[in-house]
């Protein structure tokens, strides 16, 4: 079991643990056996680590901090029964490997101290300074959040994880070291607590410390999170690898050396190491690519470190003339580098052996930045502005990060905010360009919608289509590396359909989307709600105003104008609430001529419903103040009887559905026999005698001769006469006959009696009519 970093320059220092392949040491029996007294690393051992890269350190700051540290945890023990003082100096240790400065330092033998001990943000600002204090308070509270919760929780939790780093970028390494020995030393917490910390450092810690650039971090963080959560499987896959490890030395040592020696040989200094990947990497690959271990072809790879980028590509000319390379395997992330900042070249070719050789070529500076991410900037030294401020200037790492906390502004609830964030965390990317050149990293398989939106919300909004390489391609097309996009716009299109946020994959694409949508349904009921209340308003003969009804806003405990419309279009809030609240002594109009009227005896009007009588019904020429009523995609939310629609021509009415808009019926629908008791959902409407190109739903039934090609004459009718089939049903009620029930779109009801006639003098029709829903 790995108790060590991999991180390159902890395995130059004096550790204090035993020795990986130290010889097994008899257990003592159980009446002799003596406490564990652990070792933990020394004062001046910590200080000399950090004179190694900073010769000018604060000396005098790191003792303090290391005393002061030390007495605060007193005889506080870790659940391994070690110290708890050893936890922060652990921590300390593994940022001195990311050569970091002496405040963070610090920092990190003090984080806990606030948390765990008797001190104070005051007592750490007055012996540290405020820098120091701040940086332990930000970490006091991180350490308070769960991140593998309910995903509310966990997602608010991740908004609190990220503001916090944003404030300073510091803060974020400690607690990555943080969690890095956490992990190391998994093994003595209770298997519930194991679960749930290796969960959150799969999930969060791992992939944040890639997209930080951290990549040796994160690589140890995915295998420990391995092990513990999917102990199986890592032992299959590890045994497996050092099986593969002892047979190919000598072919490693080879690769080694003849790559040295080529390079050499051309002039160029390199140093080659190879390295096989570690477990999770290839497990993860295999689960990807749904393939078996013995079809991997790159377990192994070969890291080439020269002096400058000009050598580098130097480099690559060299091995692709010496090996042949496999097609489609190169990748060049100089000259286009990944989000966190990484550069390097990729290739693979066909080796020594026959075997297949993976290679990454950088230069000694890449190669640091690739190592350690943004704790590999020159951001903690002599300089202009605070670190934060460095970084921002120097680090796209960061930059992702800042556009990640401003999607905290964008999303309308946490769980938004968590799925965006977890989609940018996992992907990887293709690289895009616009037009003008100007490069637009996208993860896998996002589509011209998602290239879009990352070019500007306005964009995304207005796109109708696009060009790929300078041809017309369909918006839902899979983006590919070097792909240039042309997005087309058009200022007709006010908001995005909402069945792209299926289609889409960046999280900032699916919250612009819902957003819009979100805008243009309470736009839509706003405009309802604000027809429906001059309605009432126009036929109870009183003044309405936006003046007045601003100052009515208390009384109907809303904060706008469109708060109020939108409510009434949602059917919250009566018409009638708002006529009261503008006019106290106002009394509806309904409930006054009820009260006046005497009540028949028996029912009348419609079907007999008694509550019907004061509902006007409006012909489709009629005027007044009926609302116009246009199709499925006009400007109301409206939606027409789900069990057979209604046609320009019918004699209609609406009722307003909760949440929904308004539902049209026919008159004569028997369905508006469950709204008798519910006048106030009735609506006055009529038809736009404007539009005359927009179909509307209607559904028939039709009982034919169950005969060969009778079904191709009913639809061949249906097509001749400009209908269109939505969907079709065919119930065989008798041996001879088939009901067939048909969903149509037509024009007004003209048109839809004109088929009903041609379908009647059909030899194998016995009957067709229409369905009232």
């Amino acid at each position: 079991m790995r108790t060590r970093s991999d991180l390159p320059r902890m395995q130059s220092q004096a550790l204090t643990r035993a020795p990986l392949h130290a010889p097994p040491v008899p257990p003592p029996s159980p009446e002799k056996a003596a406490p564990r007294k652990p070792q933990m690393m020394r004062q001046y051992d910590l200080i000399e680590r950090v004179r190694a890269y900073n010769p000018n350190s604060d000396e005098a700051l790191l003792n303090r901090a290391y005393v002061y540290a030390m007495k605060a945890h007193g005889d506080q023990r870790r659940a391994s029964g070690d110290p708890y003082f050893s936890h922060p100096i652990e921590v300390a240790a593994i940022l001195t490997d990311l050569k970091l400065d002496d405040a963070t330092i610090a920092a990190a033998l003090l984080h806990d101290t606030i948390e765990d001990t008797d001190a104070t943000r005051a007592d750490i600002d007055q012996l540290f300074g405020k820098d120091i204090g701040a940086l332990v308070e930000g970490l006091t509270k991180l350490k308070k959040l769960d991140l593998v919760t309910k995903e509310a929780k966990q997602a608010e939790n991740l908004r609190k994880l990220l503001l916090a780093i944003v404030d300073d970028v510091r803060v974020l390494l400690i607690k990555l070291a943080d969690r890095l020995h956490n992990m190391r030393t998994l093994e003595y917490m209770p298997p519930a607590s194991r679960r749930r910390t290796a969960e959150e450092t799969l999930e969060i810690y791992a992939p944040l410390a890639g997209r930080m650039g951290m990549h040796e971090m994160r690589e140890e963080l995915d295998d420990l999170a391995f092990r513990e959560l999917y102990p199986d499987a890592y032992q299959v896959v590890t045994a497996r690898l050092d099986s593969i490890a002892a047979l190919n030395a000598q072919l490693i040592s080879e690769i080694e050396q003849q790559l040295t020696r080529k390079l050499a040989e051309r002039g160029i200094t390199a140093a080659v190491s190879g390295r096989r990947k570690r477990a999770y990497s290839v497990w993860r690959k295999m689960e990807r690519k749904g393939v078996g271990f013995e079809q991997l072809s790159d377990i192994y790879g070969f890291r080439v470190i020269v002096g400058n980028v000009t050598e580098c590509y130097q480099a690559l000319g060299i091995v692709h003339t010496t090996w042949p390379m496999v097609p489609t395997r190169f990748k060049d992330y100089i000259s286009t580098p990944k989000a966190n900042d990484y550069r390097s070249l990729h290739t693979t070719v066909i080796g020594p052996g026959k075997q297949r050789v993976e290679l990454q070529i950088r230069s000694k500076e890449m190669h640091q930045i690739a190592e350690y991410g943004i704790a590999a900037h020159a951001l903690y030294k002599d300089g202009v502005g605070t670190p934060t401020e460095m970084l921002s200037r120097e680090s796209s790492a960061y930059a992702w990060l800042r556009r990640t906390i401003e999607a905290l502004a964008e999303a309308s609830n946490p769980e938004e905010f968590l799925e965006h964030t977890k989609l940018e965390l996992f992907h990887d990317q293709v690289f895009c360009f616009t037009p003008k050149g100007k490069l637009i990293a996208l993860p896998r398989k996002a589509t011209p919608i998602d290239f879009a939106y990352a070019v500007h919300t306005d964009v995304g909004n207005t796109a109708v289509g696009s060009k790929i390489n300078g041809k017309i391609a369909p918006l839902t097309s899979e983006l590919m590396n070097g792909d240039e996009v042309e997005i087309l716009t058009s200022k007709a299109q006010l908001s995005p359909p909402s069945a792209w946020e299926a289609l889409v994959v960046t999280g900032k694409a699916r919250a612009a989307i819902r957003r819009a949508t979100r805008t243009a349904v309470r736009e839509q009921y706003a405009g309802l709600g604000r027809r429906i209340v001059e309605r009432l308003f126009q036929r109870a003969k009183i003044a309405y105003s936006d003046e007045k009804l601003t100052g009515a806003l208390p009384r109907l405990a809303r904060s706008s104008l469109e708060d109020v419309m939108a409510a009434v279009g949602r059917s919250e809030l009566k018409a009638s609430d708002v006529a009261r609240a503008m006019y106290p002594d106002y009394k509806e109009e309904r409930a006054a001529a009820n009260a006046a009227r005497p009540k028949p005896e028996t029912g009348s009007g419609w079907f007999g419903l008694r509550k019907l009588t004061s509902v006007k019904f409006k012909v489709p020429d009629a005027t007044g103040p009926a609302i116009p009523i246009r199709g499925i995609n006009g400007d109301l939310p409206v939606r027409f009887a789900p069990e057979g629609g209604a046609v320009p021509g019918d004699r209609i009415v609406g009722i307003i559905s909760p949440g929904e808009g308004i539902t049209i019926y026919p008159i004569q629908s028997p369905a508006l026999a469950e709204f008798e008791d519910k006048p106030e959902r009735w609506l006055d409407v009529r038809w736009d005698a404007e539009e005359s190109v927009r179909r509307f739903p209607a559904r028939i039934t039709v009982q034919s001769a169950n005969e060969p090609g009778s079904l191709a004459q009913i639809a061949q009718v249906i097509a001749e006469h400009d209908g269109n089939i939505d969907n079709i049903a065919m119930t065989r009620r008798a041996p001879d006959f088939t009901d067939v029930l048909i969903d149509l779109e037509v024009y007004d009801l003209k048109h839809l009696n004109d088929i009903l006639s041609q379908l009647r003098v059909k030899p194998m029709v016995a009957k067709a009519e229409r369905v009232n829903g």
